[in-house]
């Protein structure tokens, strides 16, 4: 029996972690979150899906500007073209559907020429940021929505690496990008998921004011947690999560071809002033 005191002991991977008194049922759920790269082939059906966007749209959105979109690909062809944009990840061609969440001012600028006001804003960084926060917020209530239905998620970022060939795909308009992808489909039982440990919450939440030093032997917890994690999941990774991550930001190269994003950006109208 799933216990709450054992799922913050998955969260955090490690049994001497304190579970707050305070609890519900979401927090449970959310709790139990985790990525899902094997998927059997039963479809998402629509009604599935008309009910994780319903979700999606329940988050908030800045000053209700609703500055997001996002496709639904269940072509494998078509998904197998995206999974090749994406750094080639098989679980793109293998779940039965692929969100790909969009920052989108187009249709703001659609709406201000529509009533015959300028929009200069939209070529601001500012507006760009805030269609990708309204795609992100929208992305996670849809993946809780999702788990809520039994189906599994995985997020893929890798969506970024040729943003000028996922909007041709796409069809997407000038001021219209891919933030994201989203892996959704029924978990295959015979590759169970397991949850992945977070940090401690001394290296992310902070009182007051904010503290490096604070972090340090949480961090160090860490590393135990995930060496452990690494083993248990026959990951052949060197080193610790610190040297893992510290690769991940080694040099321009570490990503992935994001590292010209802006260019691409520029290129897919986004003047980002």
């Amino acid at each position: 029996m799933t216990t709450r005191a054992s799922l913050y002991h998955a969260r955090y991977g490690a049994t001497d972690v304190a579970v707050p008194a305070a609890g519900s049922p979401i927090i449970d759920h959310l709790l139990a979150h985790r990525s899902v790269r094997a998927y059997l082939p039963d479809p998402v059906a629509d009604d599935q899906l008309a009910a994780i966007v319903a979700a999606a749209q329940s988050a908030a959105s800045s000053s209700n500007l609703h500055a997001w979109s996002v496709v639904a690909v269940r072509d494998p062809e078509r998904k197998a073209r995206l999974s090749l944009h994406a750094g080639d990840q098989p679980h793109i061609r293998q779940a039965p559907l692929l969100l790909v969440w969009l920052a989108d001012l187009a249709r703001l600028e659609a709406v201000a020429d529509k009533v015959g006001e300028a929009h200069a804003a939209l070529d601001y960084l500012e507006m760009f940021e805030v269609g990708v926060i309204d795609a992100a917020l929208a992305a996670q209530n849809a993946v809780a929505a999702a788990e809520s239905l039994g189906l599994g998620t995985v997020y893929i970022g890798g969506i970024r690496n040729q943003p000028e060939a996922v909007a041709a795909e796409l069809q997407l308009p000038p001021r219209v990008v891919a933030v994201f992808g989203l892996c959704v489909g029924t978990p295959d039982p015979a590759q169970p998921a397991d949850v992945k440990p977070r940090p401690p919450q001394a290296v992310v939440l902070h009182h007051e004011t904010y503290s490096l030093p604070a972090q340090a032997d949480g961090l160090t917890r860490y590393d135990a947690a995930m060496a452990a994690f690494y083993a248990s999941q026959g990951m052949k990774v060197r080193g610790t999560w610190s040297n893992h991550s510290a690769k991940r930001v080694r040099d321009a190269a570490a990503l992935s071809g994001r590292d010209r994003l802006v260019e691409a950006l520029h290129a897919l109208g986004f003047p980002l002033r």
